[in-house]
């Protein structure tokens, strides 16, 4: 049996193809401002796994009875001479149940056991340390279903969905279409037969009310990937009829259709909802995560942006076999290149991959918990201790990044072995960064503020007031005083100025009013500004006069943190964070007090991350919001030194609908059945000219639409198309919050559909549901149930 694999290695990233990309498209960080086409959801403002599932050993159970994916010869146990590409080692200390290799024991002399994705222990066990680790997603990854892998795939589908409920994990269906030949019908009807059955659990992923799927492989310039720009699209704007969030796994260059990618795509590509480009084989240093962000990312969010599309790049651990990983420090660069670009949510690859090296699940940390004649490395394989779960914490800590909980930086703030974070940077905080000006005059430019010589200077062009000059320290860093210097031996002189400051180079606060600076030459032509404690990255001095030469001038701009010893310690997590109101564009919050060593100055509250209100009370409206949509909030608190707290519990929110509004409208839809292309995707699309049948001669039989959350209805619309005859339909309603438990919302009885509206209303009293059925039993037009339009509304 051939392993297949999920693997596309494109060109080496300093390739001269990628190198000839206009420089017109490498936008600037600093002036780089993403716009999300989509709120928070499951997708959107979060981390998301690739997680393969695919590991399976002899004796476990499973449909395929073989050693998948850990053995060449799938019959035998793995060893020394039948290693199916292992490249590193699971720590198993956590696995209940646990299979022989034929490999020598571990260093350790413990026996060398693997575990068997088959086993729902083992898959529980992968959800919870994506709990612990605060990993918001998971999509499972699904090949070709159809051949002698299909069972076992199938199986695996209902235990990742078991895992996630019980862990309060999100997931979704990732389709990886490698190889698949007669993809096109195929999966559309396993979505229709299988997997559309899993969206109905409350673990799976919806990105803006819908379920999302994800399709990897079209577009790529390859034999396994066949498929032209028309079939790709088809089947992109079938799930999205089906009500489906699509995203797409491309290549790196789908953009400018070079290289991995296929020519010819672009519009095909921008018909996802989410693009999440493939990075693995492409990169494996921080420098390589650099050219690529550069070369490619810049460009990327801004066509997302351009396009409505939602980005999601992709982050690697790095190949542990090939020494990649740098004790996570590769990681980390693109964890900081891919928030500072902007993306909307970050993808992982991968969570479980022992395949290709790149799983961050809990690995063997030193060569005492590897089998001894394997030839694999450890976590610690370039000398830094590194505890097994450290890729874990790390992703944790990249989603906090991206949410926004913690400042943007290129520096790991996650120790390897679990040890406390090291001290932030002291002294002088811009001396060697890197520096902006308005304008410069001669020779004169702004890098001569931060090269630590006072008799070097900047100087903006003459009578041209106002100028600005400005320092990036790298990362957000607490500050509260800046050191301006003019040469010593100049006289003296005063400058009018502000000091602001800035997380993201965009918007910038002002931390010192305008006003006279003056610079003696009797102390050193030195002049020191104090200001409230603030998180900054850029520090900008802005000038509007000086009386002793017609240009701004400045020789060091000097700029530093409290002092060690100050106030370190953040306030408690607010608790108890609860909705106390909801309109159809406004969500009220409250929550208790946080308590701090000093005294809380405030509460910041966060929709995905993002920061949408502040106030120094303990609750908050948060208005602005759209009808009928799902905002899951959380709230931190900050003290007078900036130090700001974990946040609160999380609270979801679907705001009520607007008046007169369809609930159903492009909703995710399930039936008992349909026939020929008459799916109940229809039923929702707004079209009446297009219809969802039943199986014919085979009543009773139901049509369902999942209104993505419980709200109240009260009234529903059911409509045939127009130009059909009469017909009488005998059917009931009946409503349900989990999707299991039906009650009856209006009893069955016959509903005439006249010709010219083909439109029949039905009122019931208003019930808070999520799942609204229809079960017909009769149809004296049709030997089948039929509807074109299924609209729900609150009343």
């Amino acid at each position: 049996m051939a392993i297949s694999r999920r693997k596309f290695v494109a060109s080496v990233v300093s390739g001269t193809a990628l190198a000839a990309v206009s420089t017109g498209e490498l936008v600037s960080a600093w002036t780089t401002t993403a716009f999300a086409a989509s709120p928070p959801g499951d997708v959107v403002g979060k981390i998301t796994v690739g997680y393969q599932g695919w590991f399976a050993c002899i004796g476990d159970g499973a449909p395929i009875n073989a050693w998948w994916h850990w053995s060449n010869n799938w019959s035998q146990p793995p060893s020394p001479s039948n290693n199916g590409t292992l490249r590193a080692w699971p720590d198993m200390r956590e696995y209940t149940r646990a299979y022989q290799t034929a490999y020598a024991n571990l260093g350790s002399g413990q026996p060398a056991t693997l575990f068997s994705s088959y086993d729902q222990q083992t898959v529980d066990t992968h959800f919870l340390w994506m709990q612990q680790n605060n990993i918001d997603t998971a999509a499972l990854q699904r090949f070709n279903p159809n051949g002698g892998e299909g069972a076992t795939r199938d199986a695996m589908a209902a235990k990742v969905r078991s895992a996630a409920e019980s862990n309060g994990r999100k997931f979704y269906i990732m389709y990886d279409v490698t190889n698949w030949t007669n993809m096109q019908p195929e999966i559309k009807a396993d979505w229709t037969n299988k997997m559309s059955a899993h969206t109905a659990s409350s673990a799976y992923a919806r990105q803006n009310g819908k379920p999302v799927v994800c399709i990897w492989g079209f577009g790529f310039n390859d034999n396994n990937h066949p498929w032209d720009a028309a079939t790709c699209l088809d089947v992109i704007n079938w799930f999205k009829s089906q009500g489906c969030y699509v995203i797409g796994g491309v290549p790196r260059e789908w953009r400018i259709g070079i290289n991995g990618s296929r020519p010819g795509f672009l519009g095909t590509y921008h018909a996802f909802n989410m693009l999440s480009p493939w990075m693995v084989g492409a990169i494996s240093n921080a420098a390589d995560s650099d050219n690529i962000y550069n070369q490619l990312n810049v460009g990327d969010q801004a066509d997302c942006n351009a396009n409505g599309i939602d980005y999601q790049p992709c982050v690697l651990p790095g190949d542990v076999s090939a020494r990649q990983r740098a004790h996570g420090d590769f990681m980390w660069r693109q964890f900081y290149n891919m928030v500072r670009v902007g993306a909307q949510g970050i993808y992982i690859s991968m969570y479980d991959e022992f395949n290709e090296g790149n799983q961050i699940c809990k690995t063997a940390a030193t060569l005492a918990d590897v089998p001894t004649n394997s030839g694999l490395l450890a976590l610690d394989e370039d000398g830094t201790a590194c505890s097994s779960d450290y890729y874990l914490r790390l992703t944790g800590d990249g989603g906090r990044m991206l949410k926004g909980q913690i400042a943007l930086t290129p520096v790991r703030p996650t120790q390897p072995n679990g040890g406390p974070p090291p001290p932030p940077p002291s002294g002088n905080l811009a001396r060697s960064r890197p520096t902006q000006e308005s304008s410069h005059n001669q020779s004169y430019g702004s890098a001569n503020t931060t090269d630590g010589n006072q008799d070097s200077y900047w100087e903006s062009v003459n009578n041209a007031f106002p100028q600005w000059v400005q320092v990036d320290l790298g990362s957000a860093l607490a500050v509260n005083k800046v050191v301006l210097k003019l040469p010593a031996s100049w006289g003296s002189r005063t400058q009018t100025l502000s000091v602001q400051t800035s997380t993201d180079g965009g918007a910038f606060t002002t931390v010192v009013n305008s006003g006279d600076v003056a610079f003696n030459s009797g102390s050193a032509n030195t002049a020191t500004l104090t200001f409230a404690q603030a998180n900054a990255r850029y520090v900008r001095i802005n000038f509007t006069a000086n009386n002793g030469w017609p240009a701004a001038q400045l020789s060091e701009l000097e700029v530093y943190g409290p002092a060690a010893g100050g106030d370190t310690q953040p306030p408690t997590a607010p608790a108890n964070l609860a909705s106390t109101g909801k309109t159809s564009s406004s969500v009220s919050l409250s929550w208790t007090a946080s308590t701090d060593n000093v005294g809380v100055t405030g509460y910041q509250i966060r929709q995905g991350g993002a920061v949408v209100g502040t106030t120094a009370a303990t609750s908050f409206t948060v208005t602005g919001l759209n009808p009928s949509t799902s905002y899951t909030f959380t709230v931190t608190a900050q003290d007078a030194a900036g130090n700001v707290s974990a946040a609160s519990n999380g609270v979801t929110v679907t705001t009520d609908p607007a008046p007169n509004t369809n609930l159903a409208r492009g909703k995710a839809t399930s039936e008992s059945s349909h026939t020929q292309t008459y799916g109940s995707g229809n039923a929702v699309d707004g079209n009446q000219d297009t219809y969802w049948e039943s199986a014919n001669n085979a009543f009773p039989q139901w049509l369902q639409v999942d209104l993505g959350s419980a709200t109240s209805v009260g009234r529903i619309v059911l409509k045939l198309p127009a130009s059909w005859g009469a017909r009488t339909q005998t059917l009931s309603v009946t409503g349900s919050t989990d999707g299991a438990n039906f009650t009856t919302l209006k009893a069955s009885a016959d509903y005439t559909f006249s010709p010219s509206a083909n439109t029949t209303p039905i009122t019931f009293t208003a019930t808070a549901t999520r799942y609204v059925r229809l079960n017909f039993t009769a149809n004296t037009g049709w030997p089948a149930g039929q509807i074109s339009e299924f609209e729900v509304y609150a009343s």
